[in-house]
């Protein structure tokens, strides 16, 4: 799971880091330090808190590699269903929740688990997930 700085967790909380730094010091979210000694939100907790309560992210705050697909969502998983064969990955972006059915191979490949950040990417009628470039 990883690990983000205040600025970057604010950013997918679509807050200011001040505004997050009153979220933890009154307990709402949950900060460690990190080995250089900054403050850092488990993206787990990030995730939970998404789900609580979320304001919109544009893409801009998520630098990607480029792709055909104009309607993209910057967020956090906050669930994966996973079978042998097929998955299902829940994606809090904002107040947006999407849900994509992909291969369990995939779900592997691009580790994404409960806290990963992700892109949900809207074409037609299918939904892609993308890891954003870190």
């Amino acid at each position: 799971m990883a690990h983000l700085r205040i600025a970057e967790a604010a950013t997918y909380l679509g807050v200011s880091d001040d505004t997050l730094r009153r979220w933890i010091e009154s307990g709402r979210i949950t900060a460690t330090t990190d080995g250089a000694g900054r403050q850092v939100v488990h993206s787990a907790d990030l995730a939970e808190l998404m789900r609580e309560n979320a304001a919109p992210l544009t893409v801009e705050h998520a630098p990607i590699v480029g792709r055909s697909a104009r309607n993209r969502f910057a967020g956090i998983v906050t669930k994966v269903t996973k079978d042998t064969v097929m998955a299902q990955v829940e994606i809090q972006a904002g107040p947006h929740r999407f849900v994509s059915l992909l291969s369990a191979e995939a779900v592997d490949e691009l580790g994404l688990e409960t806290g990963s950040l992700a892109i949900a990417t809207v074409k037609a009628t299918n939904v892609g997930v993308e890891v954003p470039n870190r």
